[in-house]
């Protein structure tokens, strides 16, 4: 079942919502840099999607990472906890793949977390045999 809850592409939103977003998903470190960086994250997104409320409140968001021309990126994807488990995650990765799809983006990637497999395969997404995910600057 999904919860009550308009999705919208924006290029702007309230920074200490999109805060609280990044906090939820355990990404957050607080500092006036990262604070400074939230704008132009949702501006340089190839497609920055929030889910409100019927309250207004952004509970949920999502980001495409693309130079609009050929692979994407999905990243940032956060629920706030109160609407975990409501389909509003499921909703939010199925439209931001259906953004990239009507732009003539078919290469789409992400990274999943333990434990969200399932949700990602049943949208349509699997493993990318014979690659690993690298990070620069972290080991082991």
């Amino acid at each position: 079942m999904t919860t009550e809850v308009e999705y919208k592409v924006v290029t702007t939103a309230p920074l200490e919502e999109i805060v609280a977003l990044y906090k939820a998903g355990g990404w957050w470190q607080e500092s006036p840099a990262n604070r400074s960086r939230i704008e132009p994250m949702i501006r340089g997104s190839f497609c920055f999607m929030v889910a409100r409320a019927s309250n207004g409140k952004i509970v949920a968001m999502g980001r495409v990472i693309s130079d609009g021309a050929s692979d994407a990126y999905i990243q940032d994807v956060v629920v706030l906890p109160p609407y975990r488990r409501r389909g509003v995650g499921r909703e939010l990765i199925r439209r931001l793949t259906l953004f990239c799809v009507e732009h003539d983006i078919d290469w789409i990637g992400l990274v999943a977390e333990p434990g969200t497999l399932a949700i990602y395969e049943s949208l349509g997404y699997g493993a990318l045999e014979g690659y690993q995910p690298m990070l620069y600057g972290k080991r082991g």
